[in-house]
């Protein structure tokens, strides 16, 4: 097998469509024949939701679990915490004992790369890796973006949301710098597009500026109630709708994402220069 890539899904504005956006990516990527991993990365644990488990608060083994281990200096082999999904990937639950983990990680050694160590550890089983981050830019995202290869920056169609990315794009080229050299945007992508005129001059605005120093995705992911209703579905757009514009819309993001670190791009993916 190939070396695994770990790509975080990342953005510290909230509904921007991260959880839905990391569900479907697996679900394609599983379809292509890929085996992959699904790693909740947020308190809230929207994604673990949308994956079947209606109470992740009440899941004895999740994430967080397993992130206390790695401070303690053990990691089970065996990987209990790790769930199947119907559709073909694997993924580790989220719920709210990250909350305490991100406080109690002040205090811990080498706190910024306590996930990493656990990535590490079972990586190798997966050809993907996607981690869904809170929309934050706290502990737990420094340490998504500490264990990945690759950041996906979904935004929506908004003026004022492609503004906001400045801050995590410092954030990133920070860690690249000082935590972990080998961390690159793979690509920004927008979200929550409808076909109005004002929105397609967002789009064409994000492309030229965002264009100029970091690769920008063609996909466009369109505003639908049928992705609204894949929160609650526990299936993927493929399954839901998959002749919808969605899924269409979807599988193009998979081979974009699929092409990441193999295809020769116009736009460098190297924050760094």
């Amino acid at each position: 097998m190939a070396k695994a890539k770990v790509i975080a899904v990342a953005n510290q504005k909230g509904g921007v469509g991260k959880s839905t956006t990391v569900f479907n990516l697996g679900a394609g990527l599983a379809m292509d024949g890929k085996k992959v991993l699904l790693v909740d990365v947020d308190p809230q644990g929207d994604l673990t939701k949308m994956l079947g488990q209606r109470k992740p608060h009440d899941l004895p083994l999740t994430l967080g679990n397993v992130m206390n281990d790695v401070v303690g200096g053990s990691i089970d082999q065996a990987h209990p915490e790790v769930m199947h999904h119907h559709e073909g990937f694997d993924f580790v639950p989220g719920n709210r004992t990250l909350s305490a983990v991100e406080v109690g990680l002040v205090n811990v050694m080498s706190r910024e790369t306590v996930l990493r160590q656990y990535i590490d550890s079972i990586k190798g089983n997966y050809d993907y890796v996607l981690l869904d981050c809170r929309p934050s830019l706290g502990m737990l995202v420094i340490n998504a973006l500490s264990a990945s290869d690759y950041v996906l920056i979904p935004v929506q169609a908004d003026y004022l949301a492609a503004e906001d990315m400045t801050e995590l794009i410092g954030t990133v080229q920070s860690i690249k710098r000082q935590i972990n050299p080998r961390l690159k945007v793979g690509g920004v992508f927008l979200t929550m597009a409808n076909d109005t005129n004002f929105r397609k001059d967002v789009v064409a605005a994000v492309r030229e500026n965002c264009g100029k120093s970091l690769p920008v995705f063609q996909t466009v992911i369109p505003a639908t109630v049928r992705l609204a209703e894949v929160s609650t579905a526990d299936k993927s757009i493929f399954k839901h709708e998959p002749r919808g514009k969605a899924a269409a819309a979807y599988r193009n993001l998979v081979r974009e994402v699929t092409d990441i670190g193999t295809k020769q791009r116009q736009k460098s993916a190297d924050i760094s220069r």
